[in-house]
């Protein structure tokens, strides 16, 4: 039986999305804050980040209901991170997702505290699952120590930080790397990690699904930096060929973009020989790496 990604990404995206909503709606009353979180969260993002911690859990025996909570904290933090890149401060972009983003639609200060408070209620989420035994309450505080390390100053913020610093002038092929296995890999990475670890990985699937996780990050920035080249913004709902304007070193500026597909595939066989050993319960994981090259958003 062929696996059906797009029905799979479907049905795991409405089940986030439905979890999401009810965590928005459960913090406090509607007001200008919670309209300008639920604004950007809920805007029709991949959920890549979610899936791959969902993926990653049944592919070693777990499930969705499992590992909710953190597939949900995650795409809280990826979102946030969005915000604050478009901000005039950093990137400062008009669209995000096919709409106006969140400092354009509301105003600097509103985006800048919606960020803020998707971040801390992604920890709050994290936090509040009820432990019956002190062996899955050691996993959940593990899981809090894993993001709080890819999210923070010595993963995407450092990243980011990288980026910034990096805008007009030219980096090495080794120096970009590193910066996009901070800003774009980390927080992958750990989806994968907290999915894994949730439901009970033993250390060698551990070491393989980090070994994919590297791969298949590292393709998502290069295809990123393609399709900024590239791609249809009516289908990508943001501009192309903002990295030119902004004088970034890009995939395609140092390889070319034929090259830089070439790379993008290598990176992709690489991460389905980190899954040899799994069996057919990381189908999903094998797709979402073939999705990653494929994609036109």
């Amino acid at each position: 039986m062929v696996f059906d990604f797009n029905a799979y990404l479907a049905e795991k995206t409405k089940r986030i999305d439905a979890e999401l909503d009810a965590i928005l709606k459960s913090t406090r009353k509607p007001d200008r804050l919670l309209e300008a979180m639920t604004y950007s969260l809920m805007a029709g993002g991949k959920r890549f980040r979610s899936v791959l911690c969902v993926a990653a859990a049944e592919s070693v025996g777990g499930d969705l209901a499992s590992v909710l909570p953190a597939a949900c904290a995650l795409e809280m933090i990826h979102t946030y991170s969005l915000i604050h890149d478009d901000l005039p401060a950093m990137d400062d972009d008009d669209m995000r997702r096919g709409q106006p983003t969140c400092h354009i639609a509301f105003d600097e200060a509103t985006a800048i505290l919606a960020g803020d408070a998707l971040l801390t209620l992604a920890f709050q989420t994290l936090s509040s699952i009820e432990t019956a035994n002190e062996q899955q309450a050691a996993k959940w505080l593990r899981v809090i120590q894993l993001v709080s390390h890819a999210a923070g100053y010595c993963g995407m913020i450092q990243g980011q930080m990288l980026d910034m610093d990096s805008e007009g002038s030219q980096l090495t092929l080794d120096a970009l790397k590193t910066m996009h296995r901070l800003k774009t890999g980390a927080l992958i990475e750990v989806s994968l990690r907290c999915g894994a670890e949730l439901a009970g990985a033993n250390l060698n699937q551990i070491q393989m699904l980090k070994s994919y996780a590297r791969q298949i990050g590292l393709a998502f920035q290069v295809t990123d930096d393609i399709l900024n080249v590239e791609g249809d913004p009516a289908i990508m709902g943001k501009a192309a060929g903002t990295d030119t304007l902004r004088q970034k070193s890009t995939y395609p500026s140092l390889l070319g973009l034929a090259k830089s597909k070439t790379y993008a595939r290598e990176l992709i066989e690489n991460a389905l020989q980190a899954l040899e050993s799994f069996d057919q319960k990381a189908e999903p994981l094998r797709a979402i790496a073939t999705y990653i090259v494929e994609r036109r958003k």
